[in-house]
């Protein structure tokens, strides 16, 4: 079955920001493809109208059954929104080997791999657009948490890379960085990092992925965006 509405699959999406990008793209008029391990992307499917797989983003056969039942069900992919969660953490030279290689697949590999899905079906529409969420540790990284802040630096340099060679095809890359955001408990310290003094909000996550998804947005690409309420102390 084709549709002639914009399509969007968003990975990681039953809960936190991932199903707030759900909720808002659904309110612009995306059709969706929901995708998370929780049976809770079902529920949220259900209330959106939209399709869900069950799978993990470490899983090459589960993102290719998704983009196939994405495809089967709508006959087309518009946008990705590359969501995971969060790596192993621990003290830098005290991480198993373990840990690295599935950091590498949660942030990094798994959203290459979904890249070479969707990208024959953007190149035969001319259009498309992928957002990475990634997070602040990208461009300033923290000792809590070593294999998120490296391969987040990684997949911003992957973003550019795929962003240039893919842009005479009309399919646009980039990545949101978030900062301390309120799918996470806060704390009187972590507010006081923070020039906003306060921590952000899925649904301003949500806003801003969409937009960069937009047609606003279409020579905007290859870009990493802080949404960060001034948390990052470079420029």
């Amino acid at each position: 079955m084709g549709t002639t509405e914009r399509v969007a699959i968003v990975t990681a999406a039953s809960k936190g920001m991932g199903a707030a990008i759900a909720r808002e793209l659904a309110r612009r008029g995306y059709r969706l493809a929901l995708f998370a391990t929780s049976d809770a992307v079902a529920t949220l499917a259900g209330e959106l109208g939209g399709l869900a797989v069950r799978g993990s983003v470490t899983e090459p056969a589960d993102l290719q059954r998704l983009v196939d039942a994405t495809l089967d069900r709508y006959g087309r992919i518009d946008a990705v929104v590359n969501n995971t969660g969060h790596p192993p953490k621990g003290d830098i030279l005290a991480i198993p080997d373990a840990d690295w290689h599935l950091g590498l697949d949660m942030v990094l590999v798994n959203v290459v791999r979904l890249a070479r899905l969707v990208t024959p079906a953007m190149e035969q529409a001319g259009k498309g657009a992928i957002v990475n969420i990634s997070a602040f540790g990208a461009v300033q990284p923290g000792a809590a948490y070593p294999i998120s802040s490296v391969l987040r630096a990684g997949l911003s340099a992957f973003t550019k890379l795929y962003a240039d060679r893919y842009a005479a095809a009309g399919i646009r890359m980039n990545s949101v960085l978030p900062g301390f955001i309120d799918s996470y408990p806060d704390t009187p310290e972590l507010i006081a990092q923070i020039p906003s003094r306060r921590f952000g909000t899925v649904e301003e996550i949500a806003a801003t992925t969409a937009f960069l998804l937009s047609d606003e947005a279409g020579y905007i690409t290859g870009q990493n965006l802080l949404v960060d309420g001034g948390l990052v102390k470079g420029i």
